[in-house]
């Protein structure tokens, strides 16, 4: 069976606990294929809240996903806490990739692995603008 390879990040820029609330489980029992994306959705908006920016002005620029890709390892149920820890690379002139490793709290099980790939956006010019350099200075604080 072909499968994707997806890094794992390097250097972990936030950390964000996260409980798997009912609505993330799907009719299997386990968590959503949709709810992990939105896990690390929310783990990337509480980074850019910590550093004082939001999606629509992250240091200057606007952030758009330009594309996705997951790795399963394991299976969660509800009411598990899943720590999804987050990295930057591929950091490039106008967007870079963010790297995701999920694991369960309680035993340290890696559940999954996620890159989204970012690109900058002017959302007023509707169109790709360069990476403001405040956001890549966060981007490789670590």
């Amino acid at each position: 069976m072909p499968r994707i390879t997806v890094p794992a990040p390097e250097k972990i820029l936030f950390t964000a606990e996260i409980p798997v609330t009912i609505g993330d489980i799907n009719y299997g029992g386990h968590l959503a294929n949709d709810a992990v994306l939105r896990l690390c959705h929310e783990t990337r908006v509480r980074w850019l809240a910590a550093n004082g920016w939001s999606e629509l002005d992250a240091g200057g620029a606007g952030l758009i996903m330009a594309d996705a890709a997951v790795r399963y390892h394991a299976q969660v149920r509800h009411g598990d806490c899943l720590a999804v820890e987050m990295g930057a690379a591929d950091i490039g002139r106008g967007g870079f990739n963010l790297l995701y490793r999920i694991v369960r709290v309680s035993d340290g099980l890696k559940i999954a692995e996620v890159q989204t790939g970012m690109a900058c956006f002017d959302y007023a010019a509707q169109k790709v603008c360069r990476l403001p350099e405040t956001l890549k200075t966060a981007l490789e604080a670590v």
